[in-house]
């Protein structure tokens, strides 16, 4: 590329970008509302906990305090649960499921488990300490209909105004994608899992 080309393919990338900021900075002017956000994060895809748990990592950054309840997991140690216990002061991380449902088998069992996870959720919810509260695999819970989806609907509507509040797991109801804020669908593409891999510490869990 000779100067002259170089020059004037900077001049207009400079211009494009000068334009661009313009843009942003109108459509910046127009988002003026603060209020907590209910996200969701679902699909078949791997990422839905990671992300969720990379937003408690965040909130911790800016001084808030966070609730979590996990609704699956049980007992299972986890990367997560090691790294957020050296938080107690900041972080309320509660482990109230009893494992994956086909390790379980006993629907009975899952839907306590469930109900009492719900319990806890809601009572975070409501604590005006806490800014961020993960629901971990919730939606797990919902598909299966452990909890009814009419009952968690209703509680998240009428949540405190500045409550931010994380639902993760697959096969997320619709119910709770018409609510929702934030909605994002994680997509299976490749997964080692199906190469024969076992889950790895500090990456699956």
């Amino acid at each position: 590329m000779t100067e002259n080309a170089a020059d004037d393919l900077n001049a207009a990338h400079n211009e494009a970008m000068r334009k661009l900021k313009a843009e942003r900075e109108a459509l910046m002017e127009t988002k003026t509302e603060e209020k907590g956000l209910l996200l969701v994060h679902t699909g078949d895809g791997k990422g839905k906990s990671s992300a969720a748990f990379g937003m408690v990592a965040r909130a911790l950054g800016w001084g808030m305090k966070v609730g979590i309840v996990q609704f699956v997991k049980g007992n299972w140690q986890t990367g997560e649960k090691l790294f957020f216990s050296k938080f107690k002061d900041e972080v309320r991380f509660e482990v109230m499921g009893d494992g994956f449902t086909w390790d379980t088998q006993n629907r009975a069992r899952d839907v306590a488990s469930a109900e009492r996870a719900w319990a806890m959720a809601k009572e975070m919810i409501m604590d005006p300490t806490y800014t961020f509260v993960l629901l971990d695999e919730i939606n797990i819970a919902l598909r299966y209909d452990y909890l009814d989806i009419a009952d968690v609907v209703t509680f998240l509507k009428s949540r405190p105004n500045d409550k931010h509040v994380c639902l993760t797991g697959r096969n997320a109801k619709p119910e709770l994608i018409e609510i929702a804020d934030l909605v994002t669908e994680m997509t299976l593409i490749k997964h080692p899992f199906d190469q024969g891999v076992i889950a790895q510490r500090g990456v699956d869990f």
